[in-house]
Order: C-alpha cells, then sequence, then structure tokens
C-alpha cells in the first residue's frame, strides 16, 4: 500500500511537472527601447562600432522591432488569402532590402561583411528551428487518436 502511495504522489508530481506552459519566446516583458537598446549593444560588441554608427542604426532596430510587434500581434488575426500572403512576403523583403543597403551605408566592409556572416548564421538557424517544428507538428497530428 506504501508503494502505491508513493507512485502515485511520484506520478503527480511529473503530471503537474509537464502540465505547466512554456514561457514563449517573445513574451520577455521589456519595451521597444529596451529591446533596441540590447540589440544594439550586441552589434556594437560583435561589430566593434562607433558612437556615430549607434547613434545611426539605434532608429533602424527601433522601427524594425516595433514593425515585428505588430506583425506578431496581427499574425493569427484572420486567415489571408494567396494574394494577401504573396503582398505580405514581398513588403517584408522589401523591408529587409531597405535594412541592408542601409546597414551597407553606414558600417564600413570589414563590419558588413562580418554583419553579413551573424546573418547567414541567424537564418540558418531559424530555418532548422522551422524544419523542427514543422517535423514535430507532423508528428503530432500523426500519432493523435483519431477522433470521430
Amino acid at each position: 500500500m506504501k508503494k502505491m502511495v508513493s507512485v502515485m504522489l511520484v506520478l503527480g508530481f511529473l503530471m503537474t511537472g509537464f502540465a505547466q506552459k512554456k514561457k514563449r519566446r517573445g513574451d520577455d516583458g521589456f519595451s521597444v527601447d529596451q529591446k533596441t537598446e540590447l540589440a544594439l549593444k550586441k552589434m556594437t560588441l560583435r561589430l566593434d562600432l562607433s558612437e556615430r554608427q549607434q547613434n545611426k542604426i539605434r532608429p533602424l532596430l527601433a522601427e524594425q522591432i516595433t514593425k515585428r510587434e505588430e506583425f506578431r500581434k496581427n499574425r493569427k488575426a484572420k486567415k489571408l488569402s494567396a494574394d494577401e500572403r504573396y503582398e505580405r512576403q514581398m513588403a517584408h523583403l522589401d523591408k529587409k532590402i531597405a535594412f541592408k543597403s542601409s546597414m551597407k551605408e553606414i558600417l564600413n566592409s570589414k563590419q558588413y561583411e562580418r554583419f553579413e556572416k551573424m546573418n547567414g548564421r541567424r537564418a540558418h538557424k531559424m530555418k532548422r528551428k522551422m524544419k523542427m517544428k514543422k517535423r514535430k507538428r507532423h508528428e503530432e497530428q500523426m500519432n493523435a487518436p483519431e477522433r470521430a
């Protein structure tokens, strides 16, 4: 009887541990200004930016972070048609091109080369993460019991 009670207690603790929600990455509680400063500091460390370069990059990062948060809020608002998704993706790519060209003007050639390398790594990492999420979602759908 004692063993059964202890096993039930252990199972209860395990179940409550797994039932807790994970904190999502975007829910860090920082303001746009705080996120901008953090991103700028990281970029300064990696690219060895001058004060003048930091002052030019700060508004670009603030705008980018603000638009990213707006997009996250509106992302699941409604189902988009193929044309709307195309337009959204074209606008996103246009913004990326504009940001990249602005960075090219601000940074010197060595810094820009390092910036490109950083973005390449980040893109590769994100692609891999998305692939894993997609695979996990597919496995969950395949293993889920059929509902009648």
